[in-house]
């Protein structure tokens, strides 16, 4: 009664989870939303990124930017709030906040003035260093991130990147100096079309696009309400720089008949100095005829048209490939293994066996049931015994009778095995649900909160795992083999993100994660994860025990004789690691490029990658197969571990590529920087590691128990 207690309590627990992980969640086509012509239009403002760096910050909390004035708009929004964030949105660096800037459907405004911020020293700085490295801003209308527009290099078409760049740099060409200007115009264009259905009929509109102009205007030539005289005259921009010793600096002044001024450095003006930046903008509505509203995200993935035929070919690579290992595995099946089996040393399922010492034989009887690894009952084993060795017998043939001992730290590696099956249904699910469409960019933050969700109520499929495996190495106490399953994995991974938060955090960083975020992940873990696990170490452990072997192993283990170097443990590890990388590497550029470059998290061919990924899958497991065969023919039963290794090989190779695309793909700079830079892929090559290598595992316990069991079934 307390199990089923608890297994309700948990499942409860779950389902409120889920509910309170996916409330932006929407699919395409069924949440649309119609304005009438002069209904107000919230734009929310988010963060600031770049590809140079990996710190982000919150666009309101930038020292030069126009704070929120806190009136309230209408629809009951008040300029300043903050939008309900989920999971996924709060772990990405998301902060959003309703903005002062008024849209009203289908009324242009040609000008508008924002606001005037006076900014110190310090802020100027931090003005510059936006500015210096290319951060861009992240604005929000309808759903939709801000855009930046761009046209295919034919011009048959255009494209969207999402966000806008904050500033430009220039050098003075007197003193070679950089100059930074500051983009403090944007020019708004809302594009929209009919709604479908009934709202159409009454006039009102969906929007289908957000695109965003930015300009820099100097902040001199402007009447009394801060309107510059030309929004269109760029050739003097708003400049972020100071006169020496001076008080205030309109950017005006800067551009005199002396051509021989010079601007100085912030460390040389006045503590007390400050620059004033005027802030403008403009709102233009223009009809869309030819995208509908459930294809308005197109537009963010026309380029990735360009790239369909590398994407194809990736998956040829991948075919070609497998179907090598393919023919290699059934080699192995159907002519080595099975002629093997057909050999005089196998005659009626009996075993011709000789003594060590005395060399008398006596031939063995099959045993009538299969036991656990470590059984030690009364019944007969049919080819192993404690003083008898094979006479006559090759290969892999030899380790039967130690081919199903136990390894050496087996309760760690049946806690990794849980974890990684518990990563196989997160990953297969995610990739499940954005090939059908439920996961798209409109669920913004969506991906990291439903594989949170999914993590969390995959602890049933890890205990479960982990304490059969356990249980199949001879081990007794369940409970500590689920505190080490639920512990391990989950709390690696937070220890590392907690300690980069740090980080993080000294930065006054958008990404360092909230006190109550960080309580929040500790419950969910702790909370619900752990009693999962819990549930299913006991079922997996008590109700369904331990997978049976064919073959019970010899009290003496046998001397493994001298291995060629191309079998030894570090080298066929290495080796066996590049099919798989070779498989993923095509298209792990496009996912690469996509999270660190783009920085959009807009990676949406998830039907090239569910086939790269099952690809993948099938070498892991082929690899493992041939690896682990060879292994065995080499009189090395020592397997258990070798096979998982074998399949989380190929992340040592995924984590050389990550350090080549650092050095000659990435301009990141900075210490922490670099830092989140190769711990964040450590952690991701760690995932896949323990993913593959669960694979490879799994594969190979299933062949060995196959070719094993085929030596009682001949």
């Amino acid at each position: 009664m307390a199990t089923t207690s608890s297994t309700r309590t948990s499942l409860c627990a779950a389902f409120f989870l889920l509910l309170s992980l996916t409330q932006a969640f929407y699919i395409p086509g069924w949440s649309i939303k119609s304005y009438s012509d002069g209904d107000v239009i919230p734009l929310l403002v988010n963060k600031v990124y770049s590809d140079k760096t990996q710190i982000q910050y919150a666009y309101s909390e930038l020292p030069f930017v126009c704070p929120p004035s806190g009136r309230r708009r209408a629809g009951g929004l008040i300029s300043g709030s903050s939008i309900a964030l989920n999971l996924g949105e709060v772990l990405r660096g998301d902060r959003i906040i309703v903005s002062d800037y008024e849209l009203e459907m289908g009324k242009d405004d040609e000008v508008h003035y924002l606001c005037s911020h006076k900014v110190d020293r310090a802020g100027l700085r931090k003005a510059q260093e936006i500015v210096k490295d290319n951060y861009v801003a992240e604005w929000v209308v309808d759903n939709l991130p801000g855009a930046t527009n761009f046209v295919s290099a034919d011009k048959t078409r255009k494209y969207y990147a999402s966000g806008f760049k904050m500033g430009f740099q220039d050098e003075d060409p007197t003193t070679g100096r950089p100059r930074y200007f500051i983009n403090n115009h944007v020019t708004l264009v809302i594009r929209y079309h009919m709604a479908p259905g009934r709202d159409g009929q009454q006039g009102k509109k969906v929007i289908v696009g957000f695109e965003v102009y930015a300009k820099s205007i100097e902040a001199g030539n402007r009447d009394a309400q801060g309107i510059p005289a030309s929004i269109t005259d760029v050739s003097n921009g708003m400049e972020l720089t100071m006169r020496k010793n001076g008080t205030a600096a309109a950017a005006a002044s800067y551009y005199s008949s002396d051509s021989t001024y010079h601007p100085a450095t912030i460390d040389d003006v006045d503590e007390d100095a400050t620059l004033t930046i005027p802030y403008t903008y403009s709102v233009y509505f223009r009809e869309e005829l030819h995208v509908e509203w459930q294809n308005r995200w197109s537009l963010f993935f026309a380029d990735q048209e360009d790239t369909t035929g590398t994407h194809w070919f990736a998956i040829m690579n991948s075919i070609i490939i497998s179907g090598l290992l393919t023919a290699v595995v059934a080699v192995i099946f159907t002519r080595t293994i099975r002629g093997d089996l057909k050999t005089p040393n196998v005659e009626e399922g009996k075993l011709k066996v000789k003594r060590g010492r005395t060399g008398t034989r006596s031939p063995r009887k099959p045993e009538e049931k299969a036991g656990g690894l470590l059984d030690q009952g009364d019944g007969d084993n049919d080819i192993s015994s404690d003083d008898e060795s094979v006479e006559d017998l090759t290969g892999w043939k030899l380790v039967h009778a130690d081919v199903f001992r136990a390894p050496a730290y087996g309760g760690v590696l049946a806690a990794l095995v849980g974890s990684g099956t518990q990563l196989v249904f997160v990953v297969a699910g995610l990739i499940i649900l954005s090939c059908f469409g439920i996961l798209n960019p409109s669920f913004r933050g969506g991906f990291i909160s439903v594989a949170v969700a999914l993590f969390v109520l995959a602890g049933l499929v890890s205990g479960y795992f982990s304490a059969r495996v356990y249980k199949t190495f001879g081990g007794q106490v369940w409970q500590k083999n689920c505190f080490v399953t639920a512990t391990l994995f989950p709390g690696l991974v937070f220890t590392i993100v907690f300690i980069l938060n740090l980080f993080v955090w000294a930065q006054a960083s958008s990404t360092a994660l909230p006190f109550g975020t960080l309580v929040g992940l500790v419950a969910l873990w702790l909370l619900i994860q752990l009693p999962l696990v819990y549930i299913g170490s006991w079922y997996g452990f008590v109700r369904v025990g331990a997978w049976s072997h064919p073959i019970r192993a010899n009290t003496i283990p046998r001397q493994i004789p001298q291995q060629s170097w191309y079998i030894r443990s570090w080298q066929s590890i290495l080796l066996a690691g590049l099919p798989a990388f070779f498989v993923i590497a095509i298209e792990l550029m496009f996912v690469f490029k996509s999270i660190w470059q783009d920085k959009s998290g807009y990676y949406y061919v998830f039907g090239f990658l569910a086939v790269v990924a099952t690809m993948l899958v099938a070498v892991v497991m082929e690899v493992t197969v041939i690896a682990v065969y060879i292994q065995l023919c080499s009189e090395n039963y020592h397997w258990w571990w070798h096979s998982f290794m074998v399949g989380a090989s190929s992340s040592f190779w995924i984590f050389a590529y990550c350090v080549y695309y650092y050095f000659n793909h990435l301009h990141i700079h900075g210490f922490v920087s670099s830092l989140l830079f190769f711990a964040y892929s450590g952690l991701a090559c760690a995932v896949y590691a323990l993913l593959t290598g669960t694979i490879g595992f799994l594969t190979a316990y299933a062949f060995v128990r196959r070719i094993y069991g085929a030596i009682k079934a001949d």
